[in-house]
């Protein structure tokens, strides 16, 4: 399978870096990237070649990996128009929709329909990623498992049922690291507040929220059911969460990622604008 990205940047380099480490030959994967500096570092760390723009060579390629900005991306696109053949087209760009994709990429007056919308988050960039993944319509059983093998290079994948699903997607898992890393914030400011020193703090803060997704990952009982173990009557932890609830934290997260969503779908319809 050989395999061309269009952009080289932070994820692309994750995703090279997992298919090679998972056999993917260096030989079958190309780059097109702006950046000089960037194609050299492509090249020297992987042995990808790497070039400025979409040459002949570029595009012999079974899957076409888009890896710019979404504000990049119809302007990246345009050089492209009209030269696809049958390639599996796979988008990790946050918020474009493929039906704006299939426009940019198609011969005037024509859609490109091969594509695979995904969602990686940036644990991706240590290999311990989730991508959720939607594709179209014509993509067959063997672009989506080619989808998967890529974007699976990098941590764990999902399939969503529906493209309107990954706006969710982009809101659960996309955002979700930042919600963490605030629980972590805080967390770490009460080990602060009760007497630890910045170091300690942070490490107890860290190691907590690592030894519990790692326990709710390798246990076979709900998170829902772990918290109730963990809950003494009349201990700390019951005292921590009735605190918790009385500032209403867990709607307020609910009401957080379905904002993210919402602003998903707002951006999707901004940056699909001709």
């Amino acid at each position: 399978m050989k395999i061309t990205f269009l952009g080289g940047g932070n994820m692309a380099a994750a995703l090279i870096g997992g298919m090679v480490e998972r056999g993917f030959a260096a030989a079958d994967i190309q780059v097109i990237e702006l950046g000089a500096d960037n194609r050299e570092r492509l090249t020297a760390r992987f042995g990808v070649r790497a070039v400025d723009a979409a040459d002949d060579a570029a595009l012999a390629c079974d899957v076409l990996v888009l890896a710019v900005k979404p504000q990049q991306m119809k302007a990246a696109l345009a050089p492209l128009a009209g030269r696809l053949v049958r390639q599996l087209v796979i988008s990790i760009a946050a918020g474009l929709r493929l039906a704006d994709i299939g426009r940019w990429l198609g011969a005037p007056g024509a859609f490109y329909t091969r594509l695979v919308r995904c969602m990686p988050n940036t644990p991706a960039l240590i290999g311990a990623g989730i991508t959720g993944l939607y594709a179209d319509p014509s993509v067959d059983a063997a672009g989506r498992e080619a989808a998967e093998r890529i974007l699976g290079a990098v941590g764990s994948t999902v399939w969503a049922d529906s493209e309107a699903q990954m706006d969710a997607v982009t809101a659960i898992s996309g955002s979700g690291p930042a919600y963490v890393f605030h629980f972590i914030e805080a967390l770490e400011a009460a080990a602060r507040a009760l007497g630890f020193d910045e170091a300690g703090a942070r490490r107890l803060a860290i190691d907590t929220v690592l030894g519990a997704a790692k326990l709710a990952a390798s246990s076979e009982d709900a998170p829902g059911v772990l918290r109730q173990k963990v809950t003494s009557k009349g201990g700390t932890t019951e005292a921590a969460l009735a605190s918790l609830a009385a500032a209403g934290w867990h709607d307020a997260l609910v009401a957080a990622v379905k904002a993210a969503e919402r602003r998903g779908r707002e951006l999707g319809a901004e940056l699909g604008k001709d």
